[in-house]
């Protein structure tokens, strides 16, 4: 897989559901959900990889293990012949059922999956596996769950630049961040071989913000929100700014990445 081909998805559009679309879900840190401005940096830095790995979901079917608000998992059912979703917490399962009928949701625990032995082609944990205390019973399950030769993809923050320096993670909702050699590690343990190890990285436009913003456009939106105080326009309307297209993702320097995103394949 090379450089992500920007195109037709840099900007999802949400479904128009009119006076009946859900409350939008309340942003505590532990997810990211679309439709909020000050949010979007991190809301289209985990929409990117959904973009990236589309195509390998057509006429598959797949199962996103922590969907969250559900948009990423809306938008594989454009190409998936299915979605089944899981997903521990009750207030998000609740709000993917009500916003996006065509997906199938279940609330259960991701270390026991309430699917049969090998009955998906596909999974995708985006943005999940640092939340969860037991990573390797996880994994164990994503492997049971899949059918021979089905893929596991799998993003999550790359440790090293993430929490740089820290053997605990910044994110209080993280429990094990991890990096490159971790993630690979905690897959071919589990059995699973990995076939592509990719990394999200800025693009020229979120350079040029990095740059415009004392050197990090992500340190700046930190401290604006932990400082309590109203967002300036400007800032605000830089990071409303943000595309998909400004962010790439190769297998270049992954310990230069920000999150990573790898393929793995069940034998």
């Amino acid at each position: 897989m090379a450089n992500r081909t920007r195109g037709s998805h840099d900007t999802i559009s949400q479904p128009d559901l009119g006076d009946s679309v859900p409350p939008t879900l309340a942003l505590t840190g532990e997810r990211t959900v679309p439709g909020i401005a000050e949010e979007n940096y991190w809301f289209r830095r985990h929409e990117v990889a959904y973009e990236y790995i589309l195509e390998r979901c057509r006429g598959k079917d797949v199962l996103e293990a922590g969907s969250g608000e559900g948009y990423g998992a809306d938008l594989i059912s454009t190409v998936a012949t299915g979605v089944t979703c899981v997903d521990y917490d009750l207030s998000a399962v609740e709000h993917t059922r009500a916003r996006y009928p065509r997906l199938t949701i279940h609330q259960a625990n991701l270390i026991d999956l309430p699917l049969a032995d090998e009955s998906v082609d596909l999974v995708v944990n985006f943005q999940v596996i640092e939340h969860l205390w037991d990573q390797p019973a996880f994994v164990a399950e994503c492997l049971r769950v899949l059918r021979s030769g089905g893929e596991l993809l799998i993003s999550t923050p790359n440790r090293i630049t993430f929490s740089p320096g820290r053997d605990t993670p910044l994110n209080p909702f993280h429990t094990r961040e991890l990096n490159p050699g971790e993630l690979r590690e905690l897959l071919e343990d589990a059995g699973f071989a990995v076939t592509d190890a990719l990394g999200v990285f800025h693009g020229a436009g979120m350079q040029a913000l990095d740059s415009k913003w004392g050197g990090s456009f992500i340190d700046a939106q930190i401290e604006r929100a932990l400082s309590e105080e109203p967002w300036p326009a400007e800032l605000t309307d830089d990071v409303a700014g943000v595309a998909t297209a400004d962010f790439d993702i190769t297998g270049t320097d992954l310990d230069a990445s920000l999150d990573l995103l790898f393929v793995a394949v069940k034998p």
